[in-house]
């Protein structure tokens, strides 16, 4: 590829014209003023993707301990066509996820509620929670989520990396606080809105390129009857099926905390919040 940089505009027009004589008789242009460099421009992004299954959350009663639910899936999938990648430079290219928003209430009935809680997202202490499998930082994982390149490579890469997410919670039947196993669980609510990013990342500078931003939410409504029979106690209220994620035509910057410890699940805490009286910690933080 050819490449001509400032510096030669301030070097003597004959001397300027010897060093690209020189540079073009070897086939090309790798000056010592003109490293090679991945840039956004020459990066292609094609066949992006993001969706939430078709399908209703499934509510499972198989335990008398507990009720479980499954939300549809969350995909998000892309193609990218990297540039040659430079000696000794390695990128990888993946997804990124971060909690931005969370509402997750167990009410029984008039004693209290118990909550699922991000207290420094509550807070607005931050703006966003990693939401990393807590060991691939910053990535969501590190199967089909990410591809790394390690240069040098002479010609350019085409990769697909994929992602998908869900909710599959237990929550108890009887107060969580409480010795009881008496069912008094009467509705479960859950809000929950994240921002996914497809990055390119080189791993020893940290520099990032963000290709492509998705927002997308998952929220439950169930109702419960305590006093039914097992098997047949929940059913899902409001809208069956989850709002489809929106991708961006913009890109958002990644928050600090979208990028490292801790991650949402390690992040939260579990409140009992009674009717009279003061909350009570129930799980604290990892």
């Amino acid at each position: 590829h050819f490449c001509v940089c400032d510096e030669y505009h301030r070097l003597p027009s004959s001397l300027a014209l010897l060093i690209l004589l020189v540079a073009c008789t070897m086939g090309c242009i790798q000056s010592i003023a003109c490293k090679p460099r991945i840039r956004r421009e020459n990066i292609v992004v094609y066949e992006v993707s993001a969706s939430i299954d078709q399908c209703p959350t499934i509510i499972e009663e198989n335990s008398p301990i507990v009720l479980r639910y499954k939300t549809p899936y969350f995909r998000a999938s892309a193609g990218v066509v990297m540039p040659p990648v430079p000696r000794n430079e390695t990128w990888v290219v993946g997804w990124i996820q971060a909690c931005t928003q969370m509402e997750f209430y167990n009410t029984y009935g008039d004693i209290g509620m118990s909550s699922w809680e991000l207290p420094e997202l509550r807070e607005g202490r931050v703006k966003a929670i990693s939401d990393s499998d807590g060991v691939s930082y910053p990535w969501y994982g590190n199967t089909t989520e990410t591809v790394t390149l390690t240069g040098p490579t002479s010609k350019p890469s085409r990769l697909t990396v994929s992602m998908n997410d869900n909710f599959y919670p237990s929550v108890t039947w009887a107060v969580p606080i409480s010795n009881s196993n008496t069912p008094m669980l009467t509705h479960i609510t859950r809000d929950q809105s994240f921002i996914t990013w497809l990055v390119a990342m080189n791993s020893v500078t940290k520099e990032r390129i963000v290709l492509q931003t998705v927002r997308w939410r998952m929220r439950v409504d169930i109702a419960v009857d305590p006093d039914m029979p097992l098997g047949s106690r929940a059913s899902l209220v409001g809208r069956p099926y989850q709002e489809q994620p929106h991708i961006l035509n913009y890109q958002e910057p990644i928050p600090p905390n979208a990028l490292g410890r801790p991650n949402a699940n390690d992040a939260q805490v579990l409140m009992w919040r009674p009717r009279r009286g003061a909350p009570l910690v129930v799980i604290p933080p990892k």
